[in-house]
């Protein structure tokens, strides 16, 4: 007797893997928050040149992303979430440490959600 029922085949979703050098999501173990991704501070007058060459070594990480708004937060329900709140958080110490004491975005960077909001409220400054 043959079924004549088609199976019903749902399409994979494609998951970002952590696990995977090339994913956005992956972090070396040689990244933490003090990871020096430019060692100039920005300071108020060098925007352009910084963030430029911010931009360039978030690239090399796979974390422009993070910044640009492309690697938007996954529901809450997305088995991605950890991974991204994991390198969203890393990417946000990375700006913080090349903020200055002294400038009063500082202090506004430490409770940011997101590090596009972060790049965003810097390129307004």
């Amino acid at each position: 007797m043959t079924n004549n029922k088609e199976e019903i085949v749902k399409p994979k979703v494609k998951v970002l893997s952590s696990s995977d050098p090339q994913a956005p999501y992956y972090l070396y173990s040689s990244n933490h928050p003090g990871t020096i991704v430019y060692p100039i501070a920005l300071d108020g007058e060098n925007y352009a040149n910084w963030s430029h060459v911010v931009r360039n070594a978030l690239k090399s990480q796979k974390k422009l992303g993070f910044v640009n708004g492309d690697l938007t937060r996954p529901s809450d329900a997305s088995p991605e979430l950890d991974a991204w709140e994991k390198c969203n958080s890393m990417v946000i110490a990375w700006l913080y440490d090349v903020i200055p004491k002294n400038l009063h975005l500082h202090a506004s960077v430490a409770y940011a959600v997101t590090a596009s909001k972060v790049w965003r409220d810097l390129n307004l400054k």
